[in-house]
């Protein structure tokens, strides 16, 4: 979408909508597509895909969660829907991207709470979202965070018509995680944290003191003493910049001059396109985590870390019902 400049909807399955005149003939075609789909998962549906093709106008902004970068993106559209037979992703809107790299931190707690909601196109107007969301992508601070507009909780924001649907919430959480991470664990502390996780999952570690570190955060090893395979180098980035290609280069020599079979790049900042395209040719030494790999890890291994960092960073699991007719995943 960045790429292009365009607003994509993945349902490439169906043809051009401008063909339907009326939320009715889509009903009916999406029922042929989907026959045992359920009249609340059809209506959901069908809602959405009638909002992209005729509610989303030139001039309205969009704002797209980069989950793989923990990031946020905003855009403005500058045309109406096209299908393009030319894209694996077809439906789509001509937009102008204002902002793309944002921190969610950056935003109130309603807007992260409404940006939650389990629905690819919804549309947010509480606290008057539109403006603080403008306000953000001309560069300026939430006015909700300045003047202290009020946070819509859970309850609130389901009421407005506008965002009805079910909470992500496990995604909210996961937003929480990261933002608390981004404020605690900067510097060398995400360090300390990235060799936490290695040491709960059978490494052997050593970890440079703070300073220059010439290209090694940490080094680690298999077996009771680190002397065992796989051997790895650690590299881990906590700034917000996105890493470039000569960092994975960098780790790369680090590799051959340490003597280990792999390595692992860590980046809080997240990964330009060029180092994944690398990384693919490195899929047998190399591994990349951005934040959201980070905190999946750190899910996975939580109850294995050291208690003196479950100290400093205190989780608790909860468990919640899922729901048997989500809004957003498209039917089997």
């Amino acid at each position: 979408m960045l790429d292009k400049n365009l607003v994509l909807y993945d349902w490439s399955e169906f043809p051009d909508l401008r063909q339907f005149k009326t939320r009715a003939e889509l009903e009916t075609m999406y029922s042929k597509q989907y026959p045992n789909a359920s009249p609340a998962r059809r209506g959901n549906h069908v809602g959405q895909l009638w909002s992209y093709v005729h509610d989303m106008r030139s001039g309205d902004l969009v704002v797209v969660r980069m989950k793989t970068r923990g990031a946020i993106a905003i855009g403005k559209i500058t045309g109406p829907y096209e299908f393009r037979a030319d894209l694996p992703v077809r439906h789509a809107h001509p937009a102008t991207w204002l902002q793309t790299d944002l921190a969610p931190d950056g935003f109130g707690q309603d807007l992260r709470f409404s940006f939650g909601v389990q629905k690819t196109i919804a549309r947010i107007s509480r606290n008057d979202a539109e403006a603080r969301v403008r306000a953000i992508a001309d560069g300026k601070p939430d006015p909700g965070l300045v003047v202290g507009a009020k946070q819509a909780g859970p309850k609130a924001e389901q009421e407005d018509d506008s965002a009805a649907g079910l909470v992500d919430l496990a995604e909210l959480a996961r937003d929480g995680i990261r933002t608390y991470l981004s404020h605690r664990f900067t510097g060398h502390e995400l360090a300390r944290l990235v060799d936490a996780i290695l040491k709960a999952q059978g490494y052997e570690t050593f970890v440079s003191p703070p300073g220059p570190d010439g290209g090694v955060d940490i080094l680690a090893g298999a077996g009771a003493m680190g002397f065992g395979s796989p051997r790895l180098v650690v590299q881990v980035k906590s700034g917000n910049a996105m890493v470039d290609s000569g960092v994975f280069r960098e780790l790369r020599g680090t590799m051959q001059n340490f003597g280990a079979e792999q390595g692992l790049l860590v980046s809080w900042g997240g990964f330009k396109g060029a180092v994944r395209q690398e990384a693919k040719q490195a899929f047998f030494t190399v591994r990349l985590w951005d934040q959201d790999d980070l905190i999946t890890e750190l899910l996975e291994t939580y109850e294995r870390l050291d208690e003196s960092l479950k100290v400093d960073l205190p989780l608790k699991q909860v468990w919640v019902l899922a729901s048997q007719e989500s809004d957003d995943d498209q039917p089997d």
